[in-house]
């Protein structure tokens, strides 16, 4: 009769007093951080629902002296737009984080293959951007006259899909990947496409993840782009149809003031801040998800020589 393996559990490790006061004072400096790090988000929440009047004699407080939704009245008078903006940005962000990893991967994983005779003069091409470029003229002539890209969905997602910074971070993951294990697939028979595909990406699960994030910020926090080259209402991304609904308050502020007109109810501070939660809501909730793989990004290499 054969014997039965004894499982042997593992021994606790007891920590010294002053290992526990040192991991004590570690965690409420910790603890205290996150609580400075969230009170500007607090402060941001509670000035969108703040009267008007209150934030210009009392400033801003962590708990609103005197409620108000009017802000949120304003951003969303008209709901449907705002419905249709947010769906506009969740689809150029979507697609262009899909095509901007994929573009990126790719290129990071050609650029770092030793045996690829032209990585030296390729990579070159693209570091060159970051020292100088055509500038925002020659760009928007380049979209408009030779793309026609205006007023077109294109032209919210092509300028910022590929971005030479996140390619050197790609490559610094891809050159953590063991060699042999891509010379094993070539003895097995695989191609260059079953082998980037089957192997590489899954390996850059970290890569991709914080690349993803930087790429989707990018692309739900752009307005500037929109402002160039749409001109259609129902086109118009999150963070522009914000910008537009300012600056119509702005003017309104402006027109009512020259006439004489008492604009002291009208948001302006609060404004801003209820335009604030509106546009980073979905980023807070999308956040948390990603978390585990952004750090594990950040911190790549940091135990390797």
């Amino acid at each position: 009769m054969a014997k039965e393996k004894e499982i042997i559990a593992p021994k606790k490790i007891k920590l010294s007093t002053s290992s526990k006061v040192f991991y004590v004072i570690c965690y409420v400096v910790v603890a205290l951080m996150a609580i400075i790090c969230l009170i500007p988000f607090i402060m941001l929440v509670s000035g969108s629902f703040t009267a008007e009047n209150w934030i210009r004699f009392h400033g801003y407080g962590l708990i609103p002296g005197e409620f108000s939704v009017e802000a949120y009245k304003i951003i969303f008078k008209t709901p449907e737009r705002i419905i249709r903006a947010y769906g506009v940005s969740i689809m150029i962000t979507v697609i262009g984080v899909a095509i901007g990893l994929l573009l990126t991967a790719l290129t990071a994983y050609v650029i770092s293959r030793k045996d690829f005779k032209y990585r030296n003069a390729l990579s070159f091409f693209f570091y060159f951007t970051t020292l100088f470029n055509g500038g925002m003229v020659s760009t928007y002539i380049y979209y408009i006259q030779y793309l026609h890209l205006k007023d077109s969905y294109l032209a919210l997602i092509l300028p910022m899909v590929f971005n030479v910074f996140y390619l050197l971070i790609m490559r610094t993951f891809v050159n953590n990947i063991p060699a042999a294990l891509i010379e094993s697939a070539k003895l097995d028979g695989a191609g260059e496409w079953r082998i980037f595909f089957t192997i590489i990406l899954p390996l850059l699960q970290s890569g991709l993840a914080t690349i993803g994030l930087f790429l989707a910020l990018g692309y739900w926090n752009d307005w500037y782009n929109a402002m160039l080259y749409m001109s259609t209402d129902a086109k118009f991304p999150l963070q522009y149809m914000l910008y537009s609904i300012q600056q119509q308050a702005q003017a309104l502020a402006r027109i009512a003031s020259q006439a004489g007109i008492s604009v002291q109810d009208l948001p302006s501070s609060s404004l801003k801040m209820a335009m604030a939660v509106v546009a980073t809501g979905p980023i807070v909730i999308v956040y948390p998800f990603v978390q585990k793989y952004f750090v594990a990004g950040i911190t790549i290499g940091s135990v390797k020589g």
